[in-house]
């Protein structure tokens, strides 16, 4: 018994000290027979941990028969395999881009190329490494006593390993795979370099102060080229399609070789059903790309790992288990959002605190936001990206689809709930810039499409339509319609055809059909949508009253200013008696008057309209209100219209620079001033200025809206007979 009154029994130590001390006690279980490791008395030898079956042969499951691609590296790489050895190499990317793949293919090239001992170790956990780096030594002479003595932690048993390589008879290869958690390096003393050998290092984890130690090498591996991953699934699958029908696919799955081999297995062994690429094209539309874990039992070993649906959930563990739970929950809030990049603007104000995030487990807190994006970051479940200036994360489609099908039911409305405040707290304020202001919406609005499309709901719904209608009113014509109309079907299915959310979303698709020179179609949506709207709202309700403006528009370039003008009076006429003569909307009415006019010869009425319009609005609306910018423009055009082109300039000037400065030099309706300023420039007899101009025009609107548009071939008419009209 010690002075403390403490006692020992059987084998139990007690210490006492007065000072400071460090004491170290090794305890060695044996078994009773045994033959005697140290001295004659009989005792049994350390047992080591099960070592694996094998660490010359990788053992990685369904090896890829082809690797397609990866060539930069794979040339590298294979220089590194050639030369003397002496460095290692860590490849690093997202899970399932194919990092034991390539691995596996080094692995052979290394022993049937170029001579080396190759050696496959297990680098996932503590215990598999360990135990694979000691039969790594045993293989390189280790005798059966040092190894059990390293196995005991009788002596360092990474340092064992490392004296056996370095001594190594033979060149080697070592490949240390799914070192996805660098903690189980050991601070490096499992990871060095030797001047007989080459390490290879294959990680999830990007990031690692242990990838930038002296001999080492990083390298990145990112998604499959188009070409090249449609072909993974015709090695698999060669009777299921063509390679056109190959790229559809392969596209939908994000190009990332995981989904491809378990699709391209799935389609090469169905038993009750015949899938061609086209019809499993077609099911991923209907059931997201979590297709692609049907049929994958029983291809690769069956690990999570192996399964597309859930190769992640091993990160996001690895997280959790470092004290990052709230990374599962950020990883499922951009789960409910799309595939492309996500400005950190949108995060930021649950990291400031403004926007909160209720009813999430774990909870995602102001502190916690920025730590588990690192994490996401540094395990390859994310990546950043700049787009236009502005910093994003991107996570890949297939994982998000994965992570997305393992939120608990519990949690989808609260998802929901914080995704719809974020994009509601990311919409630009009314004083920002047009260009920042049309690049942030661009940003915005994939991600508002998705979270309809992911969490369907009023809420859900409102803002998305919102920012697709703010998208539009920035000028961003061409990628409003190409959201709207899956907008508008979703809307309508949730909400009915006759809720204003969703008439407001047809809406948009119906003006961005028209500026994107659709009129046909644009008329056809109009007209069907103010039956609607009078049905359900009245006809003089003030969104019966903007459809009947929308009709107008379509039918001005579709069937003439005469069947513009009556449908257009009945909007101006109904605004002035339900909203007032000086209400905005009233006003914009009243300008897209003077564009109607002089087509129906009505010259002398246009001077006066003119005149008025443009008073009221200086009185009524704020300075350079677009409204009143419309009126100057409308104003102008008419002037030419008219030939009085010399009185036309300078107010064309004025206008081109207020849309510059409202709306930015690309929008589309400041490249419309500057065909104006084209065309008041040739009736008054400078065609060489007049063709310059027009050349601008036509190059910067092929970007905005594309070369086919109707407005590109009619200033391509213009040119053409101006530069003949100029000709000697």
């Amino acid at each position: 018994m010690s002075e403390l009154g403490a006692r020992a029994s059987g084998q139990g130590r007690i210490f006492q000290t007065s000072g400071d001390q460090y004491i170290q006690e090794h305890h060695h279980h044996y078994d009773a027979g045994a033959a005697p490791l140290f001295g004659t008395e009989p005792q049994s030898r350390p047992t080591a941990p099960a070592g694996p079956d094998s660490v010359r042969v990788p053992l990685v499951g369904r090896p890829p028969g082809i690797l397609r691609d990866r060539t930069e590296l794979r040339r590298v790489l294979g220089a590194a395999l050639a030369g003397p050895g002496g460095d290692a190499h860590v490849v690093h990317g997202m899970g399932g881009c194919g990092k034991t793949a390539l691995a596996h293919w080094l692995f052979t090239d290394a022993v049937r190329a170029h001579g080396r001992v190759g050696f496959w170790v297990n680098a996932s956990e503590r215990m598999s490494l360990r135990a694979g780096m000691l039969a790594v030594a045993g293989d390189r002479g280790a005798t059966t006593g040092e190894l059990a003595a390293a196995a005991a932690g009788q002596r360092a048993a990474a340092d064992l390993v490392w004296h056996y390589l370095d001594s190594s008879a033979d060149p080697w290869f070592l490949v240390l795979d799914n070192a996805d958690d660098p903690s189980v390096l050991e601070d490096g003393a499992w990871l060095r370099t030797s001047p007989r050998g080459l390490v290879l290092v294959t990680t999830r984890h990007a990031t690692s102060p242990l990838w930038q130690g002296p001999g080492m090498t990083r390298h990145s591996l990112g998604l499959l080229p188009l070409d090249d991953a449609a072909q993974v699934l015709c090695d698999l699958a060669p009777d299921a399609g063509d390679l056109e029908s190959a790229r559809k696919v392969a596209d939908r799955l994000g190009r990332l070789p995981l989904a491809l081999t378990l699709a391209g297995s799935h389609l090469a062994h169905q038993l009750l059903e015949s899938w061609s690429m086209d019809e499993y094209d077609r099911k991923l539309d209907e059931e997201s790309t979590a297709i692609v874990d049907r049929g994958a039992a029983g291809y690769g070993s069956g690990q999570s790992r192996h399964l597309v649906g859930r190769t992640w959930q091993l990160s996001l563990d690895t997280l959790a288990g470092q004290g990052l739970p709230e990374a599962t929950t950020l990883m499922r809030l951009l789960s409910f959002l799309a595939a492309d990049p996500v400005p950190l603007s949108l995060l930021a104000p649950v990291a400031r605190g403004e926007v909160t995030a209720d009813g999430l487990e774990p909870a995602l807190t102001p502190g916690q936001l920025e730590p588990a994006l690192r994490g996401l970051l540094d395990h390859s479940l994310a990546e950043l990206v700049a787009v236009d200036g502005a910093r994003c994360v991107r996570a890949h489609g297939v994982l998000l689809d994965g992570v997305a099908a393992g939120v608990p039911e519990t949690q989808r409305a609260a998802l929901a709930e914080a995704a719809a405040g974020l994009l509601e707290a990311a919409l630009p304020a009314s004083g920002t810039e047009p260009e920042e202001r049309r690049r942030r919406l661009a940003l915005l609005a994939p991600h508002a499409a998705e979270l309809l499309a992911a969490a369907p709901g009023e809420r859900a719904a409102t803002v998305t339509v919102r920012v697709v209608r703010e998208l539009f009113d920035a000028g961003e014509f061409a990628g409003a319609l190409e959201v709207a109309p899956g907008v508008a079907d979703r809307a309508e299915t949730l909400l009915g055809t006759q809720h204003p959310v969703a008439m407001v979303a047809r809406e948009v698709e119906a003006d961005a059909l028209w500026r994107m020179g659709r009129y046909a179609e644009s008329e056809t949506l109009h007209r069907r949508l103010l039956g609607r709207r009078e049905l359900v709202l009245g006809s003089d309700h003030p969104d019966t009253l903007r459809s009947c403006y929308g009709l107008h528009s379509a039918l001005m370039f579709l069937k003439g200013a005469g069947e513009a003008e009556p449908v257009l009076r009945r909007a101006l006429e109904g605004q002035r008696r339900v909203l007032g003569e000086d209400a905005e909307e009233t006003l914009y009415s009243w300008a897209a008057l003077l564009e109607l006019l002089p087509q129906l010869g009505k010259g002398q009425e246009l001077e006066r309209e003119a005149e008025a319009l443009i008073d009221a609005c200086e009185r009524f609306l704020p300075p350079d209100h677009r409204t009143t910018v419309n009126a100057r423009h409308n104003y102008a055009w008419g002037l030419h219209m008219t030939g009085r082109d010399a009185e036309a300039e300078p107010l064309v000037q004025r206008v081109l620079a207020d849309r510059i400065r409202i709306h930015g030099p690309d929008h589309p309706q400041a490249l419309s001033a500057l065909t104006l300023k084209a065309q008041v420039a040739q009736g008054l007899g400078r065609t060489e200025e007049a063709v310059a101009t027009l050349r601008e025009v036509i190059e910067r609107s092929e970007r905005v809206l594309g070369p086919e548009h109707p407005f590109i071939a009619q200033d391509r008419g213009w040119l053409a007979d101006w530069q003949a009209e100029a000709a000697p």
